[in-house]
């Protein structure tokens, strides 16, 4: 079947001068997240992609100490931040989209499908009539083979859902920021267990991302250093995780992918911050609007996952 999205993420990336744009990387020790600055060296318009709101769950605090690191190297490295961009509502960290936004500007942006789960976590957290179920707390909302500019940097959307209905990647450049679709060739695949989750839809976008071309270089969106590696990383090729990936390398049919996945998923516990985390993201990262006592709270669901 033809996949003219492929076809033209795989002709921009074939294109694009080999190393832009330029990309840092902030590492989020607390929740294992990977945020980045990715930016046009020649218009020095930027993006952020996937920042972390610190949140102690024990007390309820939440801090910035980790979205103003970044505010500091945006203002070191001159950048105008045109984008938030979030690859999917997470389920392990609250973003801190909206304070970025009110400090650097840029519009927040996810995936279309992000209405999928705001209908299901609306649900779950009954969220009531006042949270609009449409993306609207969204900036921008983008489907598959959307195209759009950060600075003179080409980018192209791809939708890859599997871990949930709303996953997208950033093909920016030469460069593809995946979200948890996929972790480094040593850790494997996203789990596919979330409402709306599913291995086999999983495996299939696996193996499109896997038919970008073979020196595509792919930024995750977390590390979990799994034994035997004694440091973090985060950046890989294409080529690298066809060879290597232990989950999804060249050779693994879509049964046996589905199988292990099913099986692995069985087995894991919910993250930590999977409540607070969802109920914040489906809102853009917008925290809840406080009660009549000026106090905002966040729900915790008794028995429902």
């Amino acid at each position: 079947m033809s996949d003219s999205v492929l076809a033209t993420a795989s002709a921009q990336i074939a294109n694009a001068q080999h190393g832009v744009p330029v990309i840092k990387a902030f590492f989020d020790t607390a929740t294992n997240t990977v945020s980045y600055v990715v930016h046009d060296p020649e218009s020095l318009r930027g993006a952020i992609i996937d920042s972390v709101l610190d949140y102690d769950p024990a007390s309820g605090r939440t801090s910035f100490s980790s979205a103003d690191t970044i505010i500091d190297y945006v203002g070191e490295k001159e950048l105008a931040i045109d984008w938030m961009l979030e690859t999917h509502a997470h389920a392990d960290h609250l973003s801190a989209a909206p304070y970025l936004q009110q400090r650097l500007g840029g519009q927040i942006a996810i995936g279309a499908s992000i209405t999928l789960v705001q209908n299901v976590f609306g649900k779950l957290f009954n969220a009531g009539t006042e949270f609009e179920r449409d993306g609207s707390d969204f900036d921008v909302l983008f489907h598959d083979g959307d195209h759009f500019k950060i600075g003179n940097l080409d980018v192209t959307v791809m939708h890859v859902p599997g871990h949930t209905p709303a996953d997208i990647a950033y093909v920016i450049g030469d460069a593809v920021f995946l979200g948890d679709t996929m972790f480094m060739p040593d850790y494997g695949t996203a789990r596919a267990d979330f409402p709306g989750g599913d291995a086999r839809t999983l495996f299939r976008s696996l193996r499109r991302i896997l038919e970008l071309p073979a020196d595509t270089r792919l930024f995750m969106c977390h590390d979990y250093l799994p034994e035997g590696r004694e440091h973090f990383v985060w950046e890989t090729t294409v080529a690298d995780q066809r060879a290597h990936n232990v989950h999804a390398h060249d050779g693994i049919t879509e049964d046996e992918f589905v199988a292990m996945r099913e099986k692995r998923d069985a087995g894991l516990d919910m993250p930590k911050l999977i409540l607070p985390s969802i109920q914040v993201n489906m809102r853009a990262g917008h925290l809840p609007e406080p009660e009549d006592n000026g106090v905002r709270y966040l729900k915790i669901p008794l028995n429902a996952l």
